[in-house]
């Protein structure tokens, strides 16, 4: 026959009935026994080539009901299918809800990859709970599992050599007559390295290195690196953090995390360092639960990492605070240097109010002085040769000059 791999299976490539194409009564598979795992006469595959042979198979017109609706539901299955085993779950209201058609239609198509031989049951679905098959408690229906299968059809078209029968055949490649590809090594720069100390026998770990648990080479079973822990003061209030106030911040956290259910995942020597900049305040545990509390008010989620998002959430009220303070302190600036026109304007009864006490406050230091012994504080002292001003003229001067006041306008008294 030659190489067949190109050639289409319709006469003419005209759209028709199989018989007409294959010397085969016919290459759809009936039945729900022959379309099992045990009894198919299809061969296993994974996901990538089952698809491209489902898409050959719709394209070749070996089933008349075979449209695009049938590639979109073998395209959704082959995202879902297992790697190793070409094994995936029915999931009949997912699959139309994410095609957009109706659970009938899935069905059908379903069939229709079924009769081209390309799905074949592992186990049928049924009401039976299978949580009690497995010992464990509650209900769950048995869910549908179908395997990824490739018919003959398809492997006679492509000119494959099966070994085997059924779903456990297996291709033949035959890699006679094929020249090896070349391994080409790139040279190693071997400059200098005489004049090195030889290596030492102290192993040594790489930055980032994944540390391996139990010997298994599997990274999925590498421990995840631990989350950094910013830098906190090791002072509460000017004072140093002492033993005895570490184990009152334990006693208040363990309270916390026994009345905030989300903070249980988190160790408690974490929780404890995460929570310092609450108890380091003087909270008591009612208080820090209720501001945790209050950070996930009002949502339905809970936080997969509550340490960081606590630790989130307080270094962003810190800088809420931080950025309020500078604003008050800058509005507060503001104000003194662009103070309105007659802020500090007095009145002549203001005026007359401060001379008094000015005059009095000056009069009580001087009896004060004089009885004390001290030198004399007249009201008229001399600089060399010339009178120096009265002390109370020079307040006097200086307090209307403040208030923006005229002493000469200002009465005398009070």
């Amino acid at each position: 026959m030659g190489d067949s791999s190109h050639i289409s299976p319709l006469a003419g490539g005209t759209q028709g009935h199989p018989d007409t194409v294959d010397a085969s009564p016919s290459v759809l598979v009936r039945g729900t026994q022959a379309q099992s795992i045990e009894h198919t006469e299809s061969r296993r595959s994974g996901p990538r080539r089952w698809l491209r042979a489902a898409r050959w198979l719709i394209a070749a017109g070996y089933h008349p009901k075979a449209n695009a609706t049938t590639l979109a539901v073998a395209e959704d299955l082959a995202t879902r299918m297992d790697y190793d085993t070409g094994h995936a779950r029915y999931c009949l209201d997912e699959m139309a809800a994410r095609l957009g058609v109706s659970r009938a239609t899935v069905k059908r198509h379903t069939a229709v990859m079924r009769e081209l031989g390309a799905l074949v049951w592992v186990v049928h679905g049924t009401r039976a709970n299978v949580r009690r098959a497995l010992g464990l408690g509650g209900y769950a229906a048995t869910a549908t599992v179908y395997a990824a299968a490739i018919p003959a059809v398809y492997d006679h078209a492509m000119s494959h050599t099966i070994v085997g029968s059924g779903y456990e055949a297996r291709i033949v490649i035959d890699q006679r007559g094929q020249a090896p590809k070349p391994v080409v090594n790139p040279p190693v720069d071997k400059t200098g390295s005489e004049t090195r100390e030889p290596p030492s026998l102290t192993l040594g770990k790489e930055d980032g290195q994944v540390k391996v648990v139990g010997g298994c080479k599997d990274t999925s079973q590498a421990r995840p690196a631990k989350t950094p822990i910013p830098h906190q003061s090791s002072s509460i209030n000017g004072k140093r953090r002492t033993a005895k106030d570490v184990q009152t911040a334990g006693k208040t956290v363990r309270m916390v995390r026994a009345l905030v259910n989300w903070t249980q995942t988190v160790p408690l020597r974490r929780l404890e360092y995460v929570l310092r900049p609450l108890t380091d305040r003087g909270l008591d545990a009612l208080a820090i639960a209720g501001m945790l509390h209050g950070m996930c008010a009002g949502v339905r989620w809970k936080p997969n990492r509550p340490d960081v998002f606590i630790q989130s959430q307080l270094a962003a009220d810190r800088r809420q605070t931080e950025l309020r303070e500078q604003q008050e302190a800058q509005a507060a600036h503001f104000e003194l240097e662009n103070a309105p026109v007659g802020a500090f304007v007095s009145t002549p009864g203001q005026y007359a109010d401060v001379m008094s006490g000015l005059r009095q406050g000056l009069q009580a230091y001087a009896a004060r002085a004089q009885a004390s012994g001290w030198d004399d504080l007249s009201h008229t002292a001399t600089v060399g040769s010339s009178p120096a001003l009265d002390e109370e003229a020079q307040a006097a001067a200086a307090i209307a000059a403040f208030l923006g006041s005229s002493p000469q306008t200002a009465p005398a008294t009070a």
